[in-house]
């Protein structure tokens, strides 16, 4: 059972996402040190619309996406009903912030993150509410230090609402970034959650704000670490063939880009995530004992990274 929604908490919700972006735009440009974002102000015909954000061809970042929307609609799709059938033909608001990170240089990951509300309403019943979200990290080239400091932040950014609730969601994140066709996890995780009400209103709110702040916290450095690092032709071909992996996934699995194109949104903002650059090559395969073999035997495997820490 959810605890009861106003319109009040709704406005709240929707102002908090739209600063988000503004605060995470601001970190991108401020390290990229060159270029800036674009906006696309955009709406939708079934209602609502949003705030797409690109910075393409900077020093440090090949292309990056950060997207606000707030969508109406008169009947939930399948992809957000899935996992509660009940709500099948409810209307609905879905508002968000989802974006994706492509860097240059290989040696930098590229990361991921979207926190989100949806409300389902129905006449002569009370509205039903649910938050979701996370982030994760996808290296082409692993970092030990990197990938600890990461899960790190992902546990701190958990601990004032649960003992349980870092694995829990790491776990989940694990689980939900794996690309069934090839058996391979997209990366190193991080957290992801949906269907998130088990709190009041006001403690979801903040869970997922705390989230999305620590996501830019954590990524920051690992940028910076990595941003300089020599590279040559051999480190970007790698770079973009698992490009490719993250292309499969989010056109294949990912539920965000399901449940934007299923509501008839706005197809270049749905897509913003995907990189401008990549490659495939048939039954390729790492030589072993080189660091692209490191990937997938150290990196791309679920892990407790922390440990006893």
């Amino acid at each position: 059972m959810t605890d009861a929604v106003s319109e009040h908490d709704i406005d709240a919700v929707a102002s908090a996402l739209r600063e988000l972006q503004d605060t995470i735009c601001a970190r991108l440009a401020a390290l990229d040190g060159r270029a800036a974002f674009e906006e696309d102000l955009w709406t939708r015909p079934e209602g609502g619309g949003g705030r797409t954000r690109v910075l393409a061809g900077g020093a440090v970042f090949e292309q990056a996406g950060v997207n606000f929307s707030l969508v109406t609609g008169a009947s939930l799709p399948p992809a957000a009903t899935a996992r509660r059938p009940e709500l099948a033909g409810r209307r609905f608001r879905a508002m968000g912030v989802s974006l994706v990170v492509h860097p240059a240089n290989p040696y930098v990951p590229t990361s991921h993150a979207n926190v989100r509300l949806f409300v389902a309403e129905k006449d002569g019943e009370a509205p039903v509410w649910w938050f979701g979200g996370g982030f994760d990290l996808t290296p082409y080239y692993g970092f030990e230090e990197d990938a600890i400091a990461w899960h790190r932040a992902a546990r701190d950014a958990c601990a004032p609402y649960g003992e349980d609730v870092y694995p829990r969601f790491k776990q989940w994140c694990d689980e939900y970034f794996y690309l069934k066709h090839r058996d391979e996890h997209r990366g190193i995780g991080g957290l992801f959650f949906d269907d998130l009400n088990e709190w009041p209103f006001a403690r979801c709110f903040a869970f997922i704000q705390a989230v999305a702040h620590v996501y830019i916290d954590a990524y920051a450095p690992i940028v910076e670490r990595r941003r300089d690092t020599p590279y040559g032709e051999r480190e970007r071909d790698f770079q973009l063939y698992r490009r490719g992996r993250y292309v499969e996934f989010n056109l294949v699995y990912d539920r965000g880009t399901i449940f934007g194109l299923q509501t008839g949104g706005r197809t270049e903002s749905i897509l913003m995530s995907l990189p401008p650059n990549v490659r495939w090559r048939y039954a390729w395969a790492p030589q072993p004992g080189t660091p692209e073999a490191r990937l997938y035997s150290d990196f791309i495997q679920p892990r407790d990274w922390l440990g006893a820490d």
